[in-house]
């Protein structure tokens, strides 16, 4: 994550943190408000269903935030839900395979809270899931959830680890840093009860929620690497080496037009550390970066930036675009001088006008977007047959 983004994160959005106490979830395409709010701007489109606003609080781990939502969705869609999931669950195992990988290149790699979505579907199949009730992540009972000093005790521990070891390094390392583990953020459970049956963290996944990591598929839409095939993508968050199907850029935005219309929805990672993204008024346009007279616009049919596949790999290749943030594109719309918006539910809690959603253009998605996870069932015949060709 940039810099400018983590600052923005910290002055704006911690002074207003909310706690998430309660489980009921909000499964209604309306009951967010969304629809009564927007009526101003936008008109027509689609909803689907999304569980309740959540709030990432004092951690950047919105890419466990973002995928937890779609596999939430994902489980109400095929009438196994609603669920209430727990983000710090895969957190927290995520931090152990960051260590091992930071141990391994011995401190030549990066070693923070960020990750990608497709960390949470491999985690989920790795390690299964839990529901919020079984696992909060919090272990000293605070409402808030704050990884800054874990963080940073963490890192000094692998730190030492390395500049200490012996010769062989032991093995004993490992235990030392799940205590960190366990005092900041608890115990994982290794059973637990949920409807008054017996789960494991992997038996929930698997006869709960139903959940099949081969049923998502990850995309991206650059011009450096050749389309219809999967490579890395070269974002410093990408510490597992996830790959990404690559397909041209009007293709990846059919896609998503596509699964939102066929009620399926997308865990969206982009950078939102531009002029463009306004959370205080709820819209996501595509501007000029340097035009300030833009900051308090709340007119979607507001004039916007060319976009296209090359200006959108110039600033992917001058480190202009960069994987700030991801979220959760659950709808779809237009705004009344008829331009497309995504209706994408973000995790700082039931924040500005939206009470948490995000109208994102489709220039602004066009041009800002780093990667995708996407149900598979969402990819019509004909793109599958391009990508399978490879």
């Amino acid at each position: 994550m940039k810099k400018i983004f983590l600052v923005f994160f910290v002055f704006y959005h911690l002074s207003s943190v909310i706690a998430q106490d309660d489980v009921i979830l909000d499964i209604s395409p309306d009951a967010s408000g969304v629809k009564a709010i927007s009526g101003n701007f936008f008109v027509g489109g689609k909803k689907n269903n999304a569980t309740k606003i959540k709030n990432q609080q004092r951690t950047n781990t919105c890419w466990s935030f973002s995928a937890t939502s779609l596999i939430e969705s994902q489980t109400i869609k095929n009438n196994l839900g609603p669920y209430d999931l727990s983000e710090m669950f895969t957190v927290r195992n995520i931090y152990i395979e960051k260590a091992k990988n930071y141990i391994l290149r011995q401190g030549h790699a990066q070693f923070s809270e960020g990750g990608l979505g497709h960390d949470v579907i491999r985690s989920y199949a790795t390690y299964g899931a839990v529901p919020e009730s079984a696992y909060s992540g919090n272990a000293k009972g605070e409402k808030v959830n704050n990884h800054l000093i874990l963080l940073n005790q963490l890192k000094t521990y692998l730190d030492s680890t390395l500049k200490t070891h012996g010769d062989p390094l032991s093995s004993n390392w490992l235990p030392g840093f799940n205590q960190i583990l366990d005092r900041q953020m608890g115990v994982l459970p290794q059973t637990f009860i949920y409807n008054n049956q017996k789960y494991t963290p992997q038996t929930f996944a698997k006869n709960a929620l139903k959940f099949n990591a081969d049923e998502y598929i990850n995309i991206t839409s650059f011009t450096h690497h050749p389309f219809y095939a999967p490579f890395i993508i070269e974002v410093p968050d990408n510490f597992s080496n996830g790959s990404y199907y690559n397909l041209p850029l009007n293709e990846m935005i059919d896609l998503v037009k596509s699964a939102i219309e066929n009620g399926y929805s997308v865990s969206w990672d982009a950078d939102v550390s531009n002029i463009g993204f306004n959370s205080k008024t709820g819209i996501a346009l595509n501007i000029k970066e340097n035009d300030s007279t833009m900051l308090r616009v709340t007119d979607p049919d507001s004039k916007e930036e060319k976009w296209d596949q090359y200006i959108r790999q110039q600033l992917f290749e001058n480190l202009t675009t960069q994987d700030d943030h991801l979220m959760h594109i659950v709808g779809i719309e237009k705004s009344k001088g008829g331009k497309t918006f995504f209706i994408v539910k973000n995790s700082w809690g039931e924040s500005g006008p939206y009470k948490g959603y995000m109208h994102v253009s489709e220039s602004y998605f066009a041009i800002n977007t780093i990667s995708l996870v996407v149900p598979k069932a969402a990819v019509g015949l004909g793109l599958r047959e391009k990508i399978n060709g490879k």
